[in-house]
């Protein structure tokens, strides 16, 4: 399901059955630095950044960031928004965890350390969606709120909607304590051992197909960061100190 391209020998993560007419959208691995303003080493984020969406043919000062807060909202993003956060974390757009917008050459943007990062595309308007979701936001269904607002806004067809699911923890690592039954159903808690594994994925992909998205347009990496910590940040293997990943997307 994923296409791994090479920039400067280092790879880049893209959804191969999107239909790319309009779009840009990719994810980084730890090869490629951390690339947060706030969470790890810092020093060279900006430097990570630049280098990885040259790539992409984005510039970096126009990307738009977010102070994720493991919320439910979603924001609108317009192109005086282009450039928040792109190179200070104090600037970043407050209390968000999800971006939608139909401007062109806008690029939106969060980042994950086992946190799943959720790619929406509706390419008959056109208009996308980005979604950094845990299993706080997943409570509060932030991806089935986000594709429901690109619905209301841009009059995006569900049945149109595309999805990606880029690199999280999965429920082979993601151990979670038995009030997590009070949360979600017992078919996204794996009982192992008499232990909880929490199947993140699996919530939010039901979120898309509850609002009507296809199963068939919906894309998972599969990707675990917690077994592939190698390749990627992971929270639960690294703690507090971690880099993050940059989940990245924009319409051409």
């Amino acid at each position: 399901m994923l296409i791994e391209l090479q920039l400067k020998y280092k790879p880049h993560y893209l959804f191969e059955n999107f239909p790319h007419l309009d779009l840009l959208c990719a994810f980084s691995a730890r090869i490629w630095g951390n690339m947060s303003l706030f969470y790890g080493d810092t020093g060279n984020a900006l430097e990570n950044r630049k280098n990885f969406l040259k790539g992409l043919g984005i510039d970096y000062r126009g990307l738009v960031c977010t102070k994720q807060v493991h919320g439910s909202l979603t924001r609108y993003i317009r192109k005086i928004d282009s450039g928040k956060g792109a190179l200070s974390y104090a600037n970043a757009i407050s209390d968000t965890d999800a971006l939608i917008t139909d401007k062109k050459n806008v690029p939106l943007s969060i980042f994950t350390a086992d946190c799943l990062s959720v790619f929406l595309y509706a390419p008959k308007t056109p208009s996308i969606g980005l979604v950094h979701t845990g299993w706080r936001s997943s409570k509060e269904n932030i991806t089935a709120k986000a594709a429901q607002l690109m619905q209301e806004k841009f009059n995006a067809k569900v049945e149109d909607l595309y999805a990606g699911f880029g690199p999280a923890i999965r429920d082979c690592c993601f151990e979670v304590g038995g009030e997590f039954t009070d949360f979600f159903e017992p078919e996204y808690l794996i009982k192992r051992d008499a232990r909880y594994y929490l199947d993140l994925a699996g919530i939010n992909k039901k979120q898309l197909l509850a609002q009507g998205v296809k199963d068939k347009n919906i894309f998972d990496s599969k990707i675990c960061t917690s077994c592939r910590n190698e390749e990627f940040f992971s929270y639960r293997k690294e703690g507090i100190g971690c880099g993050r990943m940059m989940s990245v997307m924009m319409l051409q």
